[in-house]
């Protein structure tokens, strides 16, 4: 498999209460760039979503936006970014997000984020893809759902060949080390291994 050249973030169109996850939006968004990663987001300007596109472009990386047509003028469509595509609903652009990335982290949000970030979960558990998925835990913020994954599989719910596959990573400056070397595993195939959860 070819190297990463593109990362998918999910994150809130909100700053949250933690200044924490605004620090790491940004921490992100210049390792991205200083790495040569592109990104691909949401298309806003709001929130974390804003904060990690502008980071990336402060960086010199390059930023693709995907944006429902309803949505343009609630999360203020980011005018500076390289490329802007709208699209008619959410479901083409979590598919056109989708195809255009190689691996998909999630920072601190919302509804959204975690509706985001299960159906890339649920779409690898199905052998739908073998793409890395990364949680960056800011602050313990998905200390709670990694905590329902256990209690899942422990009741029988997350079973034995179908486990979910993830990374966590403790701090943003952990996610571009975790994403190259899933990329670097054996013959280059971030899942030519169970991922089991790690943490950095």
């Amino acid at each position: 498999m070819a190297p990463v050249k593109t990362v998918c973030v999910y994150c809130g169109s909100g700053f949250g209460g933690d200044p924490a996850f605004r620090a790491a939006a940004e921490a992100l968004g210049a390792g991205l760039a200083a790495a040569g990663f592109g990104l691909v987001y949401g298309g806003g300007d709001v929130g974390l979503m804003g904060t990690i596109a502008r980071a990336v472009l402060a960086g010199g990386g390059h930023v693709t936006g995907i944006i429902p047509d309803f949505l343009q003028a609630r999360e203020q469509m980011l005018a500076d970014i390289q490329e802007t595509v709208v699209v008619g609903d959410m479901h083409t652009r979590k598919r056109m997000m989708f195809d255009r990335s190689d691996a998909f982290v999630a920072l601190p949000g919302g509804i959204g984020t975690l509706e985001e970030l299960v159906e890339q979960l649920t779409w690898a558990q199905l052998g739908r893809h073998r793409k890395p998925i990364l949680l960056v835990d800011v602050a313990g913020f998905w200390d709670p759902l990694l905590t329902l994954f256990a209690h899942m599989r422990a009741h029988g719910f997350i079973r034995e060949g179908l486990d979910l596959n993830y990374l966590v990573a403790g701090d943003a400056g952990a996610v571009v080390p975790m994403l190259r070397d899933a990329f670097s595993r054996p013959g280059g195939d971030p899942a030519a291994e169970r991922f089991v959860t790690e943490r950095l």
